[in-house]
């Protein structure tokens, strides 16, 4: 068994943004063309560590066949790794963020552990690229790969989609172990310019946000009954209307919501408003703090809070997921009764991706407000995705979710994200002001329409390839 998966890439085409990005339409006709010209003859390789769940995930999915539909020969592979791996680059992970995360080293053994599997993954590959491709290897899990890819004579390009605003101890930690191997590569590609680590050259380093797609199951439009239907299926809302739980799916078929998510604490009662937070089960997103706040630190005697995030038996490359899921739940055991009675815990399924993705855009189109707590973040994908939505969204000012919200213009940033009375007042602000909330959400589209769809994103790729293959 080879070492490496092929995951399958869509072919979509670009033409369906020409009336979302009005007049920029030109400059994408142009970058088609270019890019045709540029990679005749050449693939561009996508590595990393899963093809389930995550933003890197999403990323990934739409934008490598919006790439193939513009003529780009595009794949994308992911690693093979054990548990062991997964846990030393969670830590990785974890101190990239400027958390210890388990607290363990990150010395000789983890070295040779994450050396291994590398190696192993990098030699498969070699076997089939070409001098002319160029490879984006992505986050820290695939970083090892370069090393043994750079005698091949393609070019490399890593893409860290993790940084902290701030360094400390525990990043630069992360720096010294990864930097041996990232030192291999051609260009680097940070989501931010407070993410670039110290020492890199300024003309290797590209700054490139992520992106939303617009026509994906997890951002097209869908009406309220189809909304009521999805989570009324889905056994998060108490509702039996007369819409169909139905959504379109990336190739243009029909697609149905037919699975039920892992519910603790039951549906939420039909006309009740939503505050809800979509993120995985992680503590960097702080599930536990958004619990804490909703039950101990605002006053909402008629809204429920929902926490959804992935069934964490789906999401191989983090091992953390269980234990957070366990003291969330735990946590809220802990409460007393009128406030558990008003906190539900999904674990949304997982066996269908689409389908998936179609339930947590019914839980954003639904929600009253969305919740980002994050502790740190990369860029926070599920902010701009509620935004899409025009749903009003109270999140941490760290990371890229500072470039996504105009402060109290297109959603509200809480400075400090263990400020727990902050983000209650927040939340109980916009309910109770459902004429603020929607002008909240108007702008918030439209920020997401001006600066953080695909094809700005595809664009900023094309020219650091173009320049990196001259």
């Amino acid at each position: 068994m080879t070492p490496l998966k092929e995951v399958p890439i869509a072919s979509f085409p670009l033409e369906r943004f020409q009336t979302l990005v009005g007049e920029r339409w030109g400059e994408v006709e142009t970058a088609m063309r270019r890019a045709r010209e540029i990679f005749a003859g050449r693939v561009v390789w996508h590595v990393n560590s899963t093809a389930r769940g995550g933003g890197v995930v999403e990323l990934l999915t739409s934008l490598l066949a919006y790439a193939r539909g513009a003529g780009v020969d595009n794949r994308w592979v992911v690693i093979n790794a054990g548990p062991e791996f997964f846990r030393v680059t969670k830590r990785i992970h974890n101190n990239l963020h400027g958390s210890p995360g388990d607290g363990g080293p990150l010395g000789v053994d983890e070295r040779q552990v994450y050396e291994a599997t590398c190696e192993q993954n990098a030699r498969e590959l070699a076997s089939v690229v070409r001098s002319s491709d160029v490879v984006f290897l992505h986050d820290p899990q695939t970083a090892g790969m370069a090393r043994m890819l750079r005698e091949t004579g393609v070019r490399i390009v890593w893409r860290c989609h993790v940084g902290l605003d701030l360094p400390n101890d525990d990043a630069r930690r992360a720096w010294d172990f990864l930097r041996p191997y990232t030192e291999d590569a051609d260009a680097y590609v940070f989501s931010r310019r407070d993410f670039v680590w110290d020492g890199l050259e300024d003309h290797n380093v590209w700054i490139v946000p992520p992106s939303v797609d617009a026509f994906s199951p997890k951002n097209q439009d869908l009406d309220p009954p189809t909304v009521d239907a999805i989570l009324d299926v889905a056994g998060l809302r108490e509702d039996h209307g007369n819409g169909a739980p139905v959504f379109q799916r990336e190739d243009g078929s029909p697609g149905r919501v037919d699975r039920t998510a892992e519910v603790v604490g039951g549906a939420i009662p039909a006309g009740a408003p939503v505050v809800a937070q979509v993120s995985r089960w992680d503590r960097l997103k702080d599930p536990a703090g958004v619990l804490r706040c909703f039950a101990e630190h605002s006053e909402l005697p008629d809204a429920h809070l929902l926490l959804a995030g992935p069934s964490v038996n789906a999401v191989a490359d983090d091992p953390e997921g269980a234990e957070v899921l366990d003291e969330v739940r735990e946590l809220r055991e802990s409460l007393g009764a009128g406030a558990a009675r008003r906190t539900h815990l999904a674990c949304l399924p997982m066996t269908d991706v689409e389908e998936n993705a179609a339930i947590v855009n019914a839980i954003q189109r639904h929600a009253a407000v969305v919740v980002q707590k994050s502790i740190a973040e990369g860029f926070g994908l599920t902010v701009a995705e509620a935004m899409w939505k025009s749903t009003p969204v109270v999140a941490s000012g760290r990371g890229g979710i500072k470039d996504q919200i105009v402060q109290g213009e297109s959603g509200v940033l809480i400075d400090d994200p263990l400020d727990l009375d902050a983000f209650g007042t927040a939340i109980e602000g916009l309910i109770a002001d459902p004429t603020r909330a929607a002008e909240i959400g108007v702008a918030a589209r439209e920020r997401i329409r001006e600066h953080f769809l695909g094809t700005r994103h595809l664009t900023q790729y094309l020219d650091l390839l173009d320049e990196l293959i001259s």
